[in-house]
């Protein structure tokens, strides 16, 4: 039993990280043998795998096909919303209970961050783990759960805000305001500076897409 689980686990986390990097995108198909294949994984914790993401609307069914699901402009306005209110009550908590050691460690994010400013996809990866960092820097466990599932569902967009010209080193810039703020215990300071960076970012991948369908 505990071997079959860890296989699960095993499975599920790989699948989920390959959508995360980018190596299935949306509407990418995923089969069950080539992803075994792939994974060195048998086919049966994959199959218990993919039903988990489908439950979780991490995947879809394009008849009877498993894809990688896509979000619509209702649904991407939806989860900004709650990850808005979400990471901003993150960063109030961080800002309220943070150790002095998790405030260096996110001022050191910060500094090593702006070597990637020319590298989006380096640069969005370290961007996920700053904003990990402050959810652990909340101490709620509670939080951290939900906004855990809001991040895994950001993978289902199949490109970084951190991509659009200049962005990169704004959001360097926000992201140094947040640390700021919470190294001053100032709790209000801390939640709208993050709150406003997240609307940016919203902003942002709203010009990219109405940039992407100039033509059609």
């Amino acid at each position: 039993m505990s071997l079959s689980r860890s296989n699960q686990k095993d499975a599920y986390h790989l699948i989920l990280e390959a959508i995360d990097v980018g190596v299935y995108k949306p509407g990418d198909r995923l089969v069950e043998s080539d992803l075994a294949e792939r994974f060195g994984v048998s086919r049966t914790p994959i199959r218990e795998a993919l039903q988990r993401l489908e439950t979780q609307s991490l995947l879809e069914r394009d008849g009877r096909s498993l894809i990688v699901a896509s979000l619509d402009h209702n649904q991407m306005a939806e989860l900004y919303v709650v990850r808005s209110e979400l990471e901003g009550l993150a960063a109030r908590l961080a800002a309220r209970h943070a150790t002095r050691e998790e405030v260096a460690v996110l001022q050191d994010m910060v500094q090593a961050d702006d070597a990637l400013i020319d590298s989006p996809s380096e640069l969005a990866k370290a961007n996920r783990r700053f904003h990990e960092q402050i959810h652990l820097a909340s101490h709620n466990r509670y939080l951290v759960q939900q906004l855990n599932l809001v991040h895994r569902t950001m993978a289902l967009m199949a490109t970084t805000s951190l991509a659009a010209e200049g962005r990169g080193e704004i959001a360097q810039g926000e992201h140094r305001a947040i640390v700021d703020a919470i190294a001053h215990r100032d709790e209000d300071a801390a939640g709208k500076a993050l709150k406003d960076h997240i609307s940016i970012a919203f902003m942002t991948r709203l010009k990219q897409d109405a940039s992407g369908r100039t033509g059609e």
